[in-house]
């Protein structure tokens, strides 16, 4: 299919922005959701791709998946004339804020044995049941006592 430069790079922008892509299988949409370009052109310029390896397509739920491959990456700087510096957003590490009450170095924190813990079984101070007790169970359900 012929797709005007215009359109081909908007596309491609999009894909190495994000380094991926979601298009609905509506051949007949006007545009696509996130490009001002017809749906068509953007699903038949992803098939392009696939079928030179650059893009991973997968299909699910009548949408179409879009992933950039290793390869595609260097194609995609390669036509957009792009810097290696320049990655996805897919390929960025994300750094996240450690959650409250983790990653705190400074807070002390006694090892098992000492202090502060739940009591341990040795702890004979009227936790445990007496000596004499013997559990008795009734025979509910199916299950009934043998005697």
């Amino acid at each position: 299919m012929i797709i005007s430069k215009k359109n081909r790079k908007m596309i491609y922008e999009r894909l190495f922005a994000e380094g991926v892509l979601v298009a609905k299988k509506d051949l007949n949409a006007p545009t696509h959701d996130e490009i001002e370009v017809p749906n068509l052109e953007v699903i038949k310029a992803m098939q392009s791709l696939t079928s030179k390896g650059h893009v991973k397509t997968q299909f699910s739920w009548q949408y179409y998946y879009y992933t950039l491959t290793p390869e595609g990456l260097e194609y995609m700087r390669e036509w957009l004339h792009l810097p290696s510096e320049i990655v996805p957003n897919t390929h960025k590490k994300v750094v996240r804020a450690p959650k409250p009450g983790q990653g705190r170095s400074d807070a002390y924190r006694p090892p098992h044995g000492e202090g502060g813990g739940y009591p341990r079984r040795d702890d004979k101070e009227g936790g445990a049941a007496p000596g004499e007790f013997k559990p008795r169970f009734a025979g509910v359900g199916r299950g009934q006592p043998r005697d």
